[in-house]
């Protein structure tokens, strides 16, 4: 349904240049949504489909190893959306303090949106609600180190920024003025706590990602905490229990369909078709993420079959093989502390595992060597190559 601007403009002038920003209508959309049955029926499969994947935690041996990769491959996406190379074997090495491929700002970067998003989930666990007070909690977190930390972290801007273009006046879309900034984002608030009424969790994440978005409210950041919002809504109303959705992926594999259709809910209010496509992304990506955990264990299951043929030196290559699974890329040194081994024998552990083709050394050097657990990272990594 085309609704006509969902808002209006107001003029503005910057270096005697009089651009228009937009200044959003307050949700949720007027005249209402028309969920009709097919957007009834996908609302229905995102739902099914997102607690599957929520259950999905509750079958795991360790949950806590499938969370901590997915917020890491979140982060990652979501970084990459907004212009960093980084990949997942980078954030890796950086975390375990060896040297990352990229220029150090691009991985410090997506450390610190994995930062913002435990930041986010510490908020919650203390029952502060999704509210402007955690969202400027986690901005500061995301923009506390590195690049963009000359932007007033966890600060709502005092100035006008645009999107597109090197000036407001021919910017592809100006959100709101900075004296607009706080009504607009008090409005979001209130919608987010069910005023003027209640909205069902998937369809106000849905709706708000584009509010935020559009209003746009820091210096820098912004794509990156609209859609962390998402997943901290969908926690905060109970729909999930850990972190496990990503849509950064989706949002990456169709951003063209994405950045149009923002558009087209601002300007034209069709804020059915942002949904259709919101709630696909649900569904595609919750069925993804189950279907990798289900390969991850598989994975697991299969090699430490392989290794307990190795007879007598099959006890510290399985203790290394656990090891792996946490931190799958790893030099002897990391290994012989973490497992309190000779270096001797965690070198034959690995040497073992290279035969098998459970691990690779990935330097090809002599000294200060890294083995990667090679099918592992690949099945971690899918999806995540830095955009070009």
């Amino acid at each position: 349904m085309r609704r006509g601007f969902q808002g209006h403009y107001v003029t503005r002038t910057t270096a005697a240049e009089p651009f228009q920003a937009f200044v959003p209508a307050p949700l949720p959309p007027s005249p209402a949504l028309e969920i009709g049955f097919h957007l009834q029926d996908l609302l229905g499969r995102a739902n099914r489909a997102l607690g599957r994947l929520d259950a999905i935690t509750t079958l795991l041996p360790e949950p806590s190893l499938l969370l901590y990769f997915y917020v890491r491959k979140e982060a990652l996406l979501s970084s990459q959306i907004e212009g960093t190379q980084s990949s997942l074997s980078d954030l890796l090495l950086f975390e375990s303090q060896e040297v990352p491929g990229v220029p150090l700002d691009d991985v410090q970067e997506v450390s610190n949106y994995v930062a913002a998003i435990y930041r986010g989930l510490a908020l919650l666990r203390d029952e502060l609600p999704v509210s402007l007070r955690l969202v400027r909690e986690i901005h500061k977190v995301l923009l506390g180190r590195g690049r963009g930390s000359d932007k007033d972290p966890g600060e709502f801007r005092r100035t006008q920024n645009w999107l597109g273009g090197t000036r407001p006046g021919n910017a592809l879309f100006v959100p709101p003025p900075p004296e607009e900034v706080l009504p607009c984002l008090g409005a979001l608030e209130k919608f987010l706590h069910n005023d003027p009424e209640p909205t069902p969790v998937l369809i106000k994440a849905a709706l708000a990602h584009v509010q935020f978005e559009t209003i746009h409210p820091f210096l820098d950041g912004n794509g990156r905490i609209g859609r962390l919002l998402v997943t901290l809504l969908l926690i905060a109303e109970q729909a999930m229990a850990e972190p496990l959705l990503y849509l950064s992926l989706y949002f990456k594999q169709n951003r063209q369909r994405y950045y149009e259709l923002l558009q087209a809910a601002r300007l034209e209010g069709d804020w059915e078709a942002w949904l259709e496509y919101f709630l696909q992304g649900v569904v595609d990506t919750s069925e993804g993420a189950t279907e990798t955990a289900r390969r991850i264990l598989d994975r697991f299951a299969q090699d430490r079959a392989r290794i307990a043929t190795l007879g007598r030196a099959a006890g510290s290559a399985l203790r290394l093989h656990e090891l792996l699974r946490r931190k799958p890329i790893l030099s002897i040194q990391a290994a012989v502390k973490e497992l309190s081994l000779s270096a001797p024998t965690v070198g034959a552990a690995f040497s073992h595992l290279a035969g098998l083709g459970i691990v690779r050394e990935v330097t090809g050097k002599r000294r200060d060597r890294l083995f990667a657990y090679t099918d592992y990272v690949a099945i971690l990594a899918e999806g995540s190559e830095p955009l070009r």
